[in-house]
C-alpha cells in the first residue's frame, strides 16, 4: 500500500478512536433510552449533537419528518451517504440492534471526514427514523434527502457478520384492515346486527387456507388489534394489522392482492363493509452493490474481525428493511455485524440483553472502520469514484455542491 494512502487510512482510525468513548456513550444511552418508529426524539436529539461537535452542519427535522436529519461535512463531485436508524420496538426495545447502527454509522461519517477535505469528497449521515414501521428512508428518499448521494451504506447488527452481495432481503406490504358492521344485543337480538368480528374471523380462515399454496419464501402475517367492547354487543368494528412478505418487490403486488381478496371475500360474506388502510410506503429487496460489499468485507477483515468466506447462495433472512429501496435507487450496501457470540435472535428480548454488552460496543467500532475505511477506498480510486459518479448522475443525482462544514 503506498505511503500516503496508508497515512489517510491510519488518520482516519485515528479520528474514530478519538470518539470511541462517545460514540459508544450514545449506544449506550439509546440502548437504555428506547423511543419507537417516529418518536425518537431524544435518540435524534443526541445524534445531531454529537455530529456537530464533530464539525458537521446538521439540519433537523428534514423532509416534514421531526425525527429525520441530515449530517454533512466536505464538498466534492463524490458524496458518501452513511444511514444511521434509531427506533426500537414496543416492549422488548433495541431487540434489532438499532442504537448499535446509530452509533456506527456516527463512527463511520465521523472517521471518514478526516479525510474528506484532502481527497476532494462529501460525506453525509442520514438519521433515518422509522425503519421498523414506518419506511422513514423510503420518505426521505422520496422526498429528495438522498438526491446528491453518490452511494450509501449502513451495517445492522445480526449473530454474525454477513457480507455475501448475493445475500438479500424480503420485500414487504403492511396495512390495516376495517370491517364496519351493525351492533346489535347478542342475546335479545342477534338477527339485527352484522357482526364485524365474524368478518374477522372469516378472512383469517381464508388466508390460512391461502398458505396451502403459497410458494416458498412467502409469508402473511397479522394480528386483530380490535376485535369489539363487550360480549353482549354484537361487534359493529373490529381491525386487522397485516403484513405480506415476498422475495422480491415484484412479486409483492400479486400476492397482495390474492391476500386482500380474502378480506373483500370475508365482508361480502358477513354483509359488512371493508376499508384498508396502507401502515408504510412499501419495502423493497436488498441488492447490495457487488463491489461496495467486497470493500466492506476487506476493510471488516482489517478492522481485525474473521470475515466470512463464500459459501451457496444465502438465503433470505425473512426479515425486511427499508434500505432496500435505497439499494434500488444507487450502489449501497447494508451488511450485517455480528455481535460475536450472541444466541438470540433479533426482535427477541435476549437480543435485547445482548446488544447491551461488550460484543455490542465491538460491533459499533468495527462496523465503523470497516464503513469509513471502505468510503476511502472509493474515494481514493479515481477509476472506481468516476463510475459511481457517471452512474449517479445519469438517474438523477444533484450535485454535491459547496463546501458543508469547515474541518474539525
Amino acid at each position: 500500500m503506498p505511503a500516503a494512502a496508508s497515512a489517510l487510512r491510519d488518520r482516519v482510525a485515528a479520528r474514530l478512536d478519538a470518539y470511541k468513548d462517545r460514540l459508544l456513550e450514545l449506544s449506550h444511552e439509546l440502548h437504555a433510552d428506547p423511543e419507537t418508529s417516529f418518536a425518537e426524539t431524544r435518540a435524534a436529539a443526541r445524534l445531531a449533537a454529537l455530529l456537530e461537535d464533530a464539525g458537521f452542519a446538521v439540519e433537523r427535522g428534514v423532509c416534514d419528518l421531526p425525527t429525520a436529519l441530515t449530517a454533512t461535512y466536505g464538498s466534492g463531485d463524490l458524496t458518501v451517504g452513511v444511514c444511521a436508524e434509531y427506533d426500537a420496538l414496543p416492549e422488548i426495545g433495541h431487540a434489532c440492534g438499532h442504537h448499535i447502527i446509530c452509533a456506527a454509522g456516527a463512527g463511520a461519517a465521523i472517521a471518514l471526514s478526516a479525510a474528506a477535505d484532502e481527497l476532494g469528497f462529501r460525506v453525509k449521515l442520514l438519521g433515518t427514523p422509522a425503519e421498523e414501521e414506518g419506511g422513514g428512508k423510503v420518505l426521505m428518499l422520496e422526498r429528495g434527502a438522498f438526491d446528491d448521494v453518490t452511494v450509501a451504506m449502513m451495517v445492522h447488527p445480526s449473530r454474525t457478520d454477513a457480507v455475501d452481495a448475493r445475500g438479500s432481503s424480503n420485500a414487504v406490504v403492511r396495512f390495516e384492515v376495517t370491517f364496519s358492521g351493525r351492533a346489535s344485543h347478542a342475546a335479545a337480538a342477534p338477527e339485527g346486527g352484522l357482526n364485524a368480528a365474524d368478518a374477522a374471523v372469516v378472512a383469517q380462515v381464508a388466508i390460512g387456507q391461502l398458505r396451502q399454496q403459497l410458494r416458498d419464501g412467502y409469508r402473511v402475517a397479522g394480528i386483530v388489534r380490535h376485535g369489539g367492547e363487550r360480549t353482549n354487543i354484537i361487534p359493529e368494528r373490529t381491525a386487522l394489522e397485516y403484513e405480506v412478505r415476498t422475495p422480491t418487490g415484484e412479486e409483492l403486488t400479486e400476492l397482495r392482492e390474492r391476500v386482500l381478496n380474502c378480506f373483500r371475500g370475508a365482508a361480502l360474506a358477513t354483509g359488512t363493509t371493508m376499508e384498508v388502510r396502507p401502515i408504510q410506503p412499501d419495502y423493497l429487496d436488498l441488492r447490495h452493490d457487488p463491489a461496495l460489499m467486497a470493500a466492506y468485507a476487506r476493510n471488516l477483515g482489517a478492522a481485525g474481525r474473521e470475515v466470512p468466506e463464500p459459501g451457496p447462495v444465502p438465503q433470505g433472512t425473512g426479515g425486511s428493511t427499508d434500505m432496500g429501496n435505497i439499494t434500488h435507487a444507487m450502489p449501497a450496501i447494508h451488511p450485517g455485524i455480528g455481535v460475536l457470540g450472541a444466541q438470540g435472535m433479533p426482535h427477541t428480548r435476549q437480543f435485547t440483553e445482548e446488544t447491551a454488552g461488550p460484543a455490542a460496543d465491538e460491533a459499533v467500532l468495527d462496523g465503523a472502520l470497516a464503513m469509513a475505511w471502505t468510503g476511502l477506498d472509493l474515494a481514493a480510486d479515481a477509476e472506481w469514484r468516476a463510475e459511481c459518479v457517471a452512474a449517479r448522475a445519469a438517474s438523477g443525482q444533484r450535485s454535491g455542491g459547496t463546501p458543508a462544514a469547515q474541518n474539525p
